[in-house]
């Protein structure tokens, strides 16, 4: 999997709250988010500052056992003025908590695969950051861009989470429905060189697997990292309006299948 330096994460981790925040009071509470249908601003406040105070908790303790997971969540402010200080608060408490000594410490992976748990949080922190800052972003009728290492990153964290065992126990019908005789996707960066902007997916009979690296497959998804990572995070649509500079060659009614069936619940 592409992983960003650790410094580079914690960096982009205060940044793009930094810009959630700005654009959230921009907003206003009561703004609807479009790219999350049923969610006000406030909402997406209030999640965004709650799970990063929540996982820094996790790992701060060093909690591997879940039963043992934080019961509480933070006070969100009642005055969005005081949004900005309260979420800069939160993206530093959990950057500082990702330090390069948690990082490979026993701490409770939720996504029970291969890696720590200390790596696996500041990866989930990071993506909460970038793509609820787009969110935000489209409630104020705002721009975004995302670096594309740090959406090549969140690609790679995105599929590996798809694939996961704790994904496949809680989402067991996307698990099935992602599922295939080997039918095969791939997604191709245009701003990233080699197998560094290039992810393969195969639908297996026993589950969907993943792999960095281009190589033949039934449908190939190309455009800038950044755009393919909204894709597939369900922000932009797959080909057209927003998204223009995605191109799809091959079966592309198996790329809008992938995408109909990989919805995270949180929106």
């Amino acid at each position: 999997m592409t992983e960003l330096n650790a410094e580079h994460a914690r960096q982009a981790i205060v940044e793009h709250t930094r810009r959630l925040a700005e654009a959230a009071v921009a907003a206003g509470p009561g703004a609807a988010v479009p790219t999350a249908p049923g969610w006000t601003v406030a909402d997406l406040v209030a999640h965004v500052g709650q799970t990063q105070h929540w996982v820094a908790e996790i790992i701060e303790r060093r909690i591997t056992d879940p039963a043992q997971l934080p019961a509480e969540m933070a006070v969100v402010p009642a005055d969005p003025r005081e949004w900005p200080a309260w979420l800069s608060g939160s993206a530093r408490r959990i950057a500082g908590a990702c330090s390069d000594d948690a990082l490979d410490a026993a701490v409770f992976n939720a996504a029970g695969d291969g890696r720590t748990g200390g790596r696996f949080w500041m990866s989930s922190m990071l993506n909460e950051a970038v793509v609820h800052g787009f969110d935000a972003a489209g409630a104020a009728g705002r721009p975004v861009g995302v670096d594309a290492g740090v959406a090549a990153a969140l690609i790679g964290n995105h599929l590996a989470m798809l694939t996961s065992p704790t994904w496949a126990m809680q989402r067991p019908e996307s698990a099935h429905a992602i599922r295939g005789t080997g039918q095969t996707l791939q997604f191709v960066a245009t701003d990233l060189a080699g197998d560094a902007g290039a992810w393969f997916v195969e639908r297996r009979p026993d589950g969907a697997t993943w792999r960095p690296g281009a190589q033949p497959a039934d449908v190939t998804v190309t455009g800038p990292a950044g755009s393919i990572l909204l894709a597939l995070t369900r922000r932009m649509p797959l080909a057209g309006g927003e998204a223009s500079d995605i191109r799809v060659d091959g079966d592309t009614g198996l790329a809008q299948h992938w995408l109909d069936n990989t919805a995270h619940v949180s929106g």
